[in-house]
């Protein structure tokens, strides 16, 4: 792993910081951090012999090409051909992680990295999954946890957080009230922000990597995938890059990118054709894990998008729970938010993007499993409002 690279950039001044303050996770006139880029891997630098996302620690940035791993063999998911609406998919089963969604893999990283850097605990804010993923880690890493939830948050994903040990806290209101509490405690506390941290960022491109080696060595032709803070486009966007300038793929995939029409203020930006927050109407929706209103990253989101060439949508509520059970029907149980890029294929389809003889894969974030009381009423019939 070249050594060079040891810094976080802000995109939007250009200003850097060392990586070496496991306190830093943003800029200090308040905008969010990446690693600077690296330069990829080719498959030769590939650990065939280690079964999780880890077989690519050589993707990753210093100082974790050093550092033990906090895993659970997060990552190495299936991949499976299938259909929808008679289109030829192939859905990646990012429930099959650990705790049962694509967070994992930005948790094991941002994880190791804070262990490396000698931290005993950490705050984190979620709508349940990225919770639950952060209070495993901390677990396997021996970190002390407070996981702050909206008061509305699934039961079972806080009963998940709460088994591996952390101390989780209902937060008054919805999930920006949530973040807006974890910053005020961030100043003293280190922040393992899922939406924040860059270093997240780092595991989740581990996502298009194995991808990659899913189609043996190849680039998609498209990935759809559902965003509320968009940390899965932000991750493939990193990952399908570094393999572009490594020489591994001629082209990026096109990012198709859905959110619940309910709460899409991406796809509000987008539509508008501009890169700043633009008026929108949020309501509540069943996919939880993207009702995220203001999205601490949506410039870089939306420049991902139009960079691959990719587009959005926004999906209504019916839409999401018709997915989810036409999904079970092929025996996938998937959460709502999970849902949500399923049946987000029809509206792309329907536009031409994505066409007959191409690859496509649908990433389903989450499982079932985890909006048991959402999945209850949805699966016996109940109606979106």
């Amino acid at each position: 792993m070249p050594d060079q690279v040891a810094h976080y950039v802000d995109e939007r001044s250009g200003r850097t910081y060392p990586l070496t303050d496991p306190l830093r996770w943003r800029g200090d006139d308040g905008a969010p951090l990446c690693v600077a880029p690296l330069p990829g891997i080719t498959r030769d630098d590939v650990d065939t012999a280690r079964r999780s996302l880890w077989r690519y620690r050589a993707a990753l940035p210093a100082p974790l090409d050093e550092a033990a791993p906090v895993s659970l063999g997060e990552g190495c998911t299936p991949l499976l051909d299938g259909e929808w609406s008679g289109h030829p998919v192939s859905f990646k089963t990012e429930w099959s992680n650990p705790t049962g969604s694509f967070k994992d893999r930005g948790t094991s990283v941002l994880i190791s990295f804070l262990a490396h850097h000698g931290v005993i605990d950490v705050i984190e804010d979620s709508s349940g999954n990225g919770g639950s993923s952060v209070a495993a880690y901390c677990a396997a890493a021996g970190i002390r946890a407070r996981i702050l939830v909206p008061e509305a948050t699934s039961p079972a994903k806080v009963l998940q957080a709460r088994a591996y040990g952390a101390e989780v806290e209902l937060v008054p209101g919805d999930r920006e009230a949530t973040a807006a509490e974890a910053l005020r405690r961030a100043a003293t506390t280190p922040y393992a922000s899922h939406n924040w941290h860059p270093f997240f960022l780092q595991g989740v491109k581990t996502l298009a990597y194995e991808i990659w080696e899913d189609l043996g060595f190849r680039a998609p032709d498209a990935v759809v995938t559902v965003a509320g803070a968009g940390s899965t486009v932000l991750g493939c966007d990193l990952g399908f890059g570094e393999l572009l300038a490594a020489g591994q793929i001629d082209r990026l995939p096109r990012l198709l990118v859905a959110q619940p029409a309910n709460c899409a203020p991406i796809h509000a930006s987008h539509r508008a054709g501009v890169e700043a927050p633009v008026p929108y109407e949020a309501t509540p929706t069943v996919a939880e894990g993207t009702a995220i209103r203001h999205p601490v990253r949506l410039p870089e989101v939306l420049r991902a998008v139009r960079r691959s060439g990719g587009e959005m949508t926004a999906v209504p509520e019916a839409a999401i729970e018709d997915a989810v059970r036409r999904l079970a029907a092929k025996g996938l149980y998937a959460e709502p938010t999970s849902a949500t890029a399923a049946a987000a294929v029809d509206a792309f389809a329907a536009r031409g993007l994505i066409v007959p003889g191409e690859r496509t894969v649908v990433v389903l974030t989450g499982s079932g499993l985890k909006a048991a009381g959402a999945m209850q009423r949805i699966v016996s019939g109940g109606r979106a409002s």
